[in-house]
């Protein structure tokens, strides 16, 4: 789940995917972390080739109802860091990510 939902978040981050699409599986304070880092272009390509790599997933789950999470991304010849935290929510017990960082 969360190698998945990196890739999805990193598309958002280098502009090839429109943020709205991951709304639905933000909290309100996650899609305000993301829409700022998109407008502040936190992960930009150094040219239209550039295509992100992602390496390995790191998570570890500090308690049942949560799963913090980071991965390298590998952009043309920068490297950066996303992180994230993915938290079960509502009746459903959707998962919605509640915090994103990237340097």
């Amino acid at each position: 789940m969360a190698a998945r939902f990196a890739r999805q978040l990193v598309e958002v981050l280098t502009g090839a995917r429109p943020s709205g699409q991951l709304m639905r599986h933000t909290s309100l304070d996650g899609y305000g972390q993301l829409a700022s880092l998109v407008r502040a272009g936190a992960l930009r390509r150094g040219g239209p080739a550039d295509r992100p790599r992602l390496g390995p997933v790191h998570d570890r789950s500090p308690s049942p109802d949560a799963v913090e999470a980071c991965v390298r991304v590998d952009l043309g010849r920068r490297h950066h860091m996303v992180a994230f935290r993915l938290e079960q929510r509502g009746p459903a017990g959707q998962w919605q990510c509640t915090a994103v960082e990237a340097r």
